[in-house]
Parts: C-alpha cells; sequence; structure tokens
C-alpha cells in the first residue's frame, strides 16, 4: 500500500515537469518568431539608412580632380595668358600715365612761357601807347604852332580821319583858325568826322 502511495504522489511531479517545459518550449518560440520578424523588418531599414550614409560620405569625399593631363595644359595655357594680358595693361598704364606727366609739365612750361609773353607784350603796348601819345602831343603841339595858312595847306593833304584826329586835340582857337583855311569839302568832312565822334561819346 505505502508503495502505491508513493507511485501515485510521484506521477503529478512529472506531468506538471512535462507541462512547464512545452511551456517553455512554446515560449522560446514565440520570442524566436518575434525576433524574426523586428529582424526582417528592421534589417532593409538599416541597410538603407547605412547604404544612404555610406554614399554620402563617398560623394562628399570624393574630390573633383582634372585627370586629363590636356584638361590642364589648358588651364595652364590660360592663366599664363591672362597673366601676360595683365602685365601688358600694367605696362601700357605706366606708359600713359607717364606720358600724361610729361604733358602736364610741358603744358604748364608753356602756360608760364605765354604769361611771361603776354606780360611782356602788354608792356611793350603800353610803352608804344605812350610813345604814340607821346608823338601826338608834340605833333600837335608844332602844327597849333605853325602860321594857319601853312598848316592849313598840310592838313589839305592828310586822310580826314588822320586831319579830324589832330584838330580834335588842338586848342579851340588854333583848329578855327586852320579849319578856316581849309577848302570848303576838307572842312565839312573833318567836321562831319568830329560830329561823329562827339556823338558816340558819353554825356555822363
Amino acid at each position: 500500500m505505502a508503495r502505491h502511495s508513493k507511485t501515485r504522489s510521484r506521477m503529478p511531479r512529472r506531468k506538471w515537469a512535462a507541462g512547464r517545459g512545452a511551456l517553455m518550449l512554446i515560449g522560446l518560440m514565440f520570442a524566436s518568431s518575434a525576433g524574426l520578424r523586428i529582424a526582417t523588418g528592421a534589417g532593409p531599414a538599416i541597410a538603407k539608412e547605412v547604404s544612404a550614409l555610406t554614399g554620402a560620405n563617398t560623394e562628399q569625399s570624393a574630390p573633383q580632380v582634372c585627370t586629363s593631363p590636356n584638361e590642364i595644359d589648358a588651364i595652364l595655357q590660360a592663366l599664363r595668358l591672362k597673366e601676360d594680358q595683365l602685365s601688358q595693361r600694367e605696362s601700357d598704364l605706366l606708359a600713359l600715365e607717364q606720358s600724361l606727366r610729361l604733358a602736364e609739365i610741358k603744358v604748364r612750361e608753356n602756360l608760364a612761357a605765354l604769361e611771361a609773353a603776354e606780360q611782356s607784350l602788354s608792356q611793350t603796348i603800353a610803352k608804344s601807347e605812350l610813345a604814340s601819345e607821346t608823338d601826338l602831343k608834340r605833333l600837335t603841339a608844332v602844327y597849333e604852332g605853325m602860321k594857319p595858312k601853312d598848316a592849313a595847306g598840310l592838313f589839305e593833304e592828310m586822310d580826314p580821319e588822320f586831319a579830324a584826329g589832330f584838330i580834335g586835340r588842338m586848342r579851340p582857337d588854333a583848329a578855327a583858325a586852320i579849319m578856316t583855311g581849309l577848302s570848303a569839302p576838307t572842312a565839312y568832312s573833318i567836321s562831319v568826322i568830329l560830329a561823329g565822334r562827339n556823338a558816340n561819346a558819353p554825356t555822363e
């Protein structure tokens, strides 16, 4: 009887252990299935992100270089040509600047010479006018000191404009005496010239 009771008490423990083992196995299967789903779902996304990052780094790190010797030679030749053009332009500008400086110096020299010549000419004209005025005064005094008849003979031979200039400078009594000895046409012409000069003279 005692043996039968021990046998019965051991049988439920074995069944419970077997049942617990089956539950653990089922749980592991579900966990494995979930892990596979997660792995199969996230794997392509992770792979895609890794591929994108790798491609971006590859594009950024890849330098744009000229691998063709012909392209390098063309660029160097263009740079040399540009450098030569700039050097030539700089030389032209320096030459133009020097020419402008020389022209400015020449213009200043010519201006100074022109001013000196103008001043000298003004002085010469002033001297000439003074001399002419002095000569006219002397000659007028000579005509005034002549006899009216002799002076009238000379005035008959003069150009009316020239004669009117002397008559206008003379004292009124001397001028009247000479005008009396002139012929009527000559006296008339000199009178018209004198009247015209007096008409054009300012009154105030």
